[in-house]
């Protein structure tokens, strides 16, 4: 059969559903649903200019690639494609189509330096070195059973801090993005952030479908979030950490280790069944708060890069 490759059309059932399977059955350790697919598409703030593409065969979605330019960098061109197929659907030239369709549109924007993830294994590497990427830095994905008990103990809080969820900062939840903003600042990575950007962050994160105002919880002093892990869900007992950090002025006192672990046991509580999480390989801090609450390693992602001329 033949592999078309196009734009997704996201109010299409058959689309958002195809979409989120491959990203599934390709990528189990990232929270995908139908809603958080047609989430994204609708609400990337415009200057990205996200436009997810699928790799069709016979009507079925293959393959898939999200791709846009990345507006909150400090360095301008910068860009991303992250490209993935199906397990059982590989060696029929769609991620070769993805990868072309993202590249030339791209550069039709006028991107410089182009960003792509792709599992560690050596059929994905070398599909990306045979087209000029080359090599970056490292990330694990990490998975913790939650029904296996191996959770630790809660830590009591200390005197001063108070631990409030997402829910409590409904009615006003800037203290959450401003924290947000600080955190992802310093996280590690290939590129360098500036967030503020308030209303776009309303829509693509205090919006998106699978945040769990219940689970995503914060260490506040003085009623202002100062340490916070932020929870997904998915509705299929599936649970995943889209960020945790702590301000600047709060570091090194156990805050978001705290936050985590409350996170975690009201979500065994809740009856879901496994966690996940992503840790930079440089990130020490963070993976020594994971190894501790029991995550393991389950599987390793690289980052390429390549230059436009």
């Amino acid at each position: 059969m033949t592999v078309l490759v196009r734009a997704l059309r996201p109010d299409v059932p058959a689309d958002a559903e195809g979409f989120a399977r491959v990203r599934r059955l390709a990528l189990p350790y990232i929270l995908f649903t139908p809603e958080s697919v047609r989430h994204t598409a609708a609400h990337t703030q415009p200057e990205a200019r996200f436009r997810p593409l699928v790799a069709v065969e016979d009507g079925e979605v293959i393959g898939t690639a999200q791709v846009h330019l990345v507006p909150d960098s400090r360095e301008p061109g910068q860009a991303c494609l992250n490209v993935y197929v199906r397990p059982d659907r590989t060696r029929r030239g769609a991620g070769r189509l993805l990868v072309a369709a993202a590249e030339e549109y791209l550069a039709s924007l006028g991107a410089t330096k182009l960003f792509a993830w792709a599992l560690d294994e050596p059929a994905n590497r070398a599909f990306a070195e045979r087209r000029g990427y080359r090599v970056g830095r490292s990330a694990h994905f990490l998975r913790l059973g939650l029904a296996n008990g191996t959770l630790p103990p809660l830590t009591p809080v200390p005197a001063g801090v108070e631990l409030r969820t997402a829910a409590d900062f409904a009615d006003d939840p800037r203290p959450l993005f401003e924290l947000d903003a600080e955190t992802l600042c310093d996280e590690p990575g290939d590129v360098g952030y500036e967030f503020t950007d308030y209303d776009a962050w309303t829509e693509e994160t205090w919006k998106h479908p699978l945040l769990n105002r219940e689970l995503t919880t914060a260490a506040c002093v003085d009623g202002r979030p100062v340490a916070f892990t932020v929870a997904r869900t998915d509705g299929d007992g599936r649970y995943s950490t889209a960020m945790t950090g702590t301000a600047r002025a709060y570091r090194g006192r156990g805050l978001a280790k705290l936050a985590k672990v409350h996170s975690l046991h009201r979500a065994r509580a809740a009856g879901l069944t496994e966690a996940f999480t992503g840790n930079d390989v440089g990130n020490d801090p963070m993976i020594a708060i994971n190894r501790w609450l029991g995550y393991e390693v389950c599987a390793t992602e690289v980052r390429y890069v390549r230059e436009l001329g």
